[in-house]
C-alpha cells in the first residue's frame, strides 16, 4: 500500500489551516517493530557511552540518571543505523510531501527522542524555526519546510505526548522565551500567555504506533513528563525544499531517494569540517 492510500484527502488543506496534520497507520505494526528494535540498539549504544558523544553529525545526547545514563536523543542515526536510514528515504515520505513542498528535498533533521518513565524529557514551548540557523541558509521557511514525527509507541497525555497550539503558525515567528534550553524544561503556561495564547488553546497529539504527524516550523508546541510505564519513542525527520536551503543532506530528487554520499553535509554542527574525530562533549 502506498502513502497515497493512507493520506486523508484534506491533509494539505488541514496542514495549512491548523499548522499540523496526522496520517494514521503510515507505517505498519510490523515495520514499526523493526524500527523500534533499531532504536533500542541506538539507546543501548548511548548508554554504553555513558555521556554525550559526537562523531560528525551523529550525536548522542546522554545525561546522568538515578539508575544510570539516560539517552534523551540521538541526532542523525541514519549515518550509523541502516534501518533508520531506510525509513527516512522511504518513498512514502516523497509521496506524502510532494503536494506540500515538492519532489526535490533535503533533510536537516534526523533524530530519535526517548522519554523514559519519570525522566526529565520535557520540551518547553517553542517553535522549530528557533533552531533554523543561520537565517540566511533557510529561505521561505514557513512554506518550504515540514517536520514529521513517526510514533513508535503510544503517544498519550500520560506518556508525555506532544502538545500543540493549532493555527499558531499563522503568526510567524513569535517572541517565545528563549532564555532556557527547550529540552529538559517543562512547558509553562506563562510562556504561552506572553505571546497571546493560553492553556485552553492546547491540543494533545495522541498517536498510535505507526501514525505520522506533520507540523509547521512556526507551530508552537511542547511536551510533558512521561508518567506511563513504557518508554515513549519518536522518530523525527525534517524535510525542506532543496532550492530553499543551503544545508542538509539530499534525500529525494524528483521523488526518488538519494543515498548518503561519502562525506557528511553541513547541517547544524558548525565544526563538522574542523573536528571530525569521535569525541565526548558536555551536555547542558
Amino acid at each position: 500500500m502506498t502513502a497515497q492510500n493512507r493520506i486523508p484527502g484534506d491533509l494539505v488543506e488541514r496542514y495549512h489551516r491548523e499548522g499540523y496534520a496526522i496520517v494514521r497507520g503510515f507505517f505498519s505494526r510490523a515495520e514499526i517493530a523493526e524500527v523500534g528494535a533499531a532504536i533500542d540498539q541506538l539507546r543501548e549504544e548511548g548508554e554504553r557511552h555513558g555521556r554525550s558523544f559526537r562523531h560528525g553529525n551523529l550525536f548522542y545526547n546522554v545525561v546522568p540518571g538515578a539508575e544510570g545514563p539516560v539517552v534523551r536523543m540521538v541526532q542523525w542515526p541514519a549515518y550509523h543505523q541502516p534501518v533508520m536510514n531506510a525509513v527516512r528515504l522511504d518513498r512514502r515520505f516523497a509521496e506524502l510531501l510532494g503536494p506540500l513542498i515538492g519532489g526535490d528535498l533535503k533533510q536537516i533533521i534526523n533524530q530519535v527522542h526517548w522519554k523514559a518513565p519519570g525522566s526529565k524529557g520535557d520540551f518547553a514551548w517553542h517553535q522549530d524555526s528557533r533552531f533554523r540557523k543561520p537565517d540566511a541558509a533557510y529561505r521561505n521557511l514557513g512554506s518550504s519546510y515540514v517536520q514529521t514525527g513517526l510514533a513508535i509507541d503510544p503517544h498519550t497525555p500520560e506518556s508525555g505526548c506532544m502538545r500543540m497550539i493549532p493555527r499558531s503558525h499563522l503568526h510567524g515567528e513569535l517572541p517565545l522565551d528563549t532564555s532556557t534550553e527547550v529540552l529538559g524544561n517543562a512547558p509553562q503556561d506563562s510562556a504561552l500567555e506572553a505571546v497571546g495564547f493560553s492553556a485552553s488553546d492546547v491540543v494533545e497529539l495522541v498517536l498510535e504506533p505507526g501514525d505520522l504527524a506533520l507540523w509547521s516550523p512556526y507551530l508552537v508546541h511542547a511536551s510533558g513528563t512521561n508518567r506511563s510505564d513504557h518508554r515513549r519513542r519518536l522518530y523525527i525527520n525534517g524535510y525542506v525544499r532543496a532550492e530553499d536551503c543551503d544545508r542538509g543532506e539530499w534525500t529525494f530528487r524528483g521523488g526518488e531517494p538519494v543515498p548518503l554520499g561519502p562525506e557528511p553535509a553541513l547541517v547544524h554542527y558548525e565544526q563538522l569540517h574542523q573536528r571530525r574525530d569521535p569525541h565526548y562533549v558536555e551536555t547542558p
